[in-house]
């Protein structure tokens, strides 16, 4: 796969597929944009080659062209952060975006409007990456958090380009991902956490090969602690999965993976509960409470867990998070990761935000973009918009 500094930009009209999907509040303003900042070098480094920049992205889940999913606000953000006009098209297809990209200058910027006003985005319609990829001379991907999605932006559009290659995102996303679970530095201690073991199993089989300790938090660790026979309350888990889960135990301890889970959690009678949270030991979880976060000892247990990785990797809080009562787990974990040594690398919405919250990302070596593709990539699944640029 090539990179950007192997593409010859210059005079021409640099296609580039970025991830611009940013939070909206109700006055349609951007309530976070980072990953528009995240993007900056990639555009930045297109235009000092050169280049001139047509810029494509999807916003949020619209049913056709709804003006509340317009790109309007983004190219007013990236107006800003550039200092030069970003100027937005009415549509990403047609006569009159094709004018606008044939008459672009050099270190000029077009965005085209929400992919997704398209059907043929999302159903990867050939024809419909054919009108995109007519747009450019020279491709560039930059949207990691959406390589895992078989879209006509991802796949169908690089396909139909000889000169193409990945965004300086893009890379540093690869980059750190082989760092962290190709070639990690030992020992790898992965962080897992969040709601469902069912979203995540596949996930855990595959690191059990990778990790020499696994840290399960959240309400996942629900179903492991069940499964051992312990009674969980009105807790979140999945009694059907509690076959895997012990296959699952029992395949880390013969790797001789050292596992840890809660020994302590924080219980109330629901997740809306306000000043009811108690910790008590897992054992001891009352019938009519729910386990809602890791306890003061777990976060205590965790911590001395990841003194000695030299790599760790978080996906998904320790808790309901949400609900600042139960918290503390998840800023626990944040604190004792961000202190460590080690190289660490986040990926996933929610553990993303909490960090962000504890304003400790500069703490972090990475913190990945993606959701989605950061799993599949745990997964050890193969991205369809990694493949098509190889």
């Amino acid at each position: 796969m090539r990179q950007l500094g192997d593409l010859d930009c210059k005079g021409k009209r640099v296609l580039i597929r970025a991830d611009l999907n940013v939070p909206l509040n109700e006055n349609l303003e951007i309530t976070d944009d980072n990953r528009i900042k995240q993007f900056l070098p990639t555009l930045q480094a297109v235009l000092e080659k050169g280049g001139r920049a047509i810029l494509m992205s999807h916003l949020g889940e619209p049913s056709g062209a709804d003006s509340a999913f317009s790109l309007k606000p983004v190219a007013r953000r990236l107006s800003e952060l550039l200092g030069t006009d970003v100027a937005l098209a009415s549509d990403c297809v047609g006569a009159e975006v094709s004018k606008l990209a044939s008459d672009l200058k050099d270190g000029q910027v077009l965005l085209l409007e929400n992919l997704r006003f398209h059907s043929g985005e999302k159903k990867n319609d050939p024809e419909f990456a054919s009108q995109l990829a007519k747009l450019g001379d020279v491709f560039v991907s930059d949207a990691f958090a959406t390589a895992h999605r078989n879209h006509a932006s991802m796949v169908g559009v690089p396909k139909l380009f000889k000169e193409k290659s990945a965004g300086l995102l893009m890379q540093k996303e690869l980059d750190y991902y082989y760092k962290a679970l190709e070639k990690p530095k030992k020992p790898l201690c992965v962080v897992i956490g969040g709601s469902k073991v069912s979203s995540k199993l596949t996930a855990l089989i595959n690191l059990s090969s990778k990790a020499d300790k696994l840290i399960i938090g959240g309400a996942m660790a629900n179903t492991f602690l069940a499964a051992q026979g312990l009674q969980m309350g009105r807790s979140l888990y999945e009694p059907e999965l509690a076959g895997k889960a012990l296959e699952l135990l029992g395949t880390l301890a013969r790797r001789d993976c050292k596992v840890y889970l809660p020994v302590d959690v924080v219980v109330a009678p629901n997740l809306n509960s306000k000043g009811l949270g108690r910790a008590v030991p897992v054992q001891e979880i009352p019938a009519d409470t729910m386990a809602l976060d890791i306890g003061p000892a777990t976060s205590l247990l965790f911590k001395e867990a990841l003194h000695t990785a030299e790599t760790i990797v978080w996906n998904g809080p320790m808790g309901a998070y949400e609900n600042e009562d139960f918290a503390r787990g998840t800023h626990d974990m944040c604190e004792s990761i961000a202190n460590t040594h080690a190289l660490t690398v986040v990926g996933g919405g929610d553990t993303d935000a909490a960090i962000h919250h504890m304003q400790l990302a500069h703490k972090f070596s990475f913190i990945s973009t993606a959701g989605g593709a950061f799993l599949a990539l745990l997964e050890g699944n193969s991205l369809p918009g990694i493949k098509a640029l190889e």
